[in-house]
C-alpha cells in the first residue's frame, strides 16, 4: 500500500549567551497527511448482530457449533473517486477460537476462548457497476481475488479480472458473518456467558 509521504515541519529553537560555549537543542516535528477526499463507511442495522439466548445443551461438545449465517450491508461514500482499502480492527483480539483471520467473541470468566466470526464481502458494486474485491497480505504490493474482510489483510475494489485497485466514489457490498462457538467441552458454562464480539471497519487511503 502506498502511503503519501508526510511533509515534516521542524522547528528548531537555538539559544546562546555570551558566556555559553555550547548550546543544547531539540526538534519539534509536526506531521500529517492531507487526503484529496474523505470517505465514510456505514453498516446497516447499526452494525449489530444479536443471536439472542443459546442453550448450552444445544452446543456441540467436541466440535465447533455454527450459528446461523447473518448479513449486513456495507456502504462507503467518498466525496470524489478515491483509491482506498478496507480492513478491520478486532476489538476482541486474542480471543478467537477459530481461524487466525476470524474475529474473537470474547472469553468466559475462566479465560476460555468463546469462538470466532469471519467476515466476507459479496455482491460488491462500485459506482453502480458490479465489481469484485481483492485482498493483499503484504500491504498492497500484491493482490489476489478473495472475499475476505479482516484484520490481517487489506481489501480493495477492482473491476473485471484485473488485480489492481480502482478509485471509487460509492461502494456497496453485503457483509456475511460466519460465526462459530468453540466446543462446549472446553468451555465453563455453569453461568450465563455473553457472546461479545466487536470489530471496527476501517477505511485506509492508498
Amino acid at each position: 500500500m502506498h502511503v503519501p509521504p508526510a511533509i515534516p515541519l521542524a522547528v528548531l529553537l537555538l539559544a546562546a549567551s555570551p558566556w555559553a560555549l555550547a548550546a543544547s537543542s531539540t526538534d519539534l516535528a509536526v506531521k500529517g497527511t492531507i487526503t484529496p477526499s474523505a470517505c465514510a463507511p456505514l453498516i446497516s442495522g447499526g452494525g449489530t448482530i444479536d443471536f439472542g439466548k443459546m442453550a448450552a445443551k444445544d452446543l456441540n461438545a467436541e466440535q465447533h457449533t455454527p450459528l446461523p449465517n447473518q448479513s449486513m450491508q456495507l456502504s462507503v461514500r467518498c466525496e470524489a473517486p478515491t483509491f482506498f482499502t478496507l480492513n478491520t480492527i478486532d476489538n476482541r483480539a486474542g480471543s478467537s477460537a477459530n481461524h487466525p483471520y476470524s474475529h474473537g467473541l470474547g472469553m468466559t470468566a475462566q479465560g476460555e476462548k468463546l469462538g470466532g466470526s469471519s467476515f466476507h464481502l459479496y455482491t460488491p458494486v462500485a459506482d453502480g457497476v458490479a465489481a469484485r474485491t481483492i485482498t493483499s497480505l503484504d500491504g498492497g504490493v500484491t493482490w489476489a481475488p478473495t472475499t475476505m474482510l479482516n484484520h490481517s489483510v487489506l481489501t480493495a475494489v477492482a473491476m473485471g479480472s484485473q488485480l489492481v485497485p480502482i478509485a471509487v466514489r460509492d461502494f456497496d457490498a453485503e457483509i456475511r458473518l460466519y460465526t462459530q462457538i468453540a466446543p462446549a467441552s472446553g468451555l465453563t458454562l455453569t453461568d450465563e456467558v455473553p457472546v461479545d464480539g466487536h470489530a471496527t471497519v476501517q477505511v485506509n487511503y492508498l
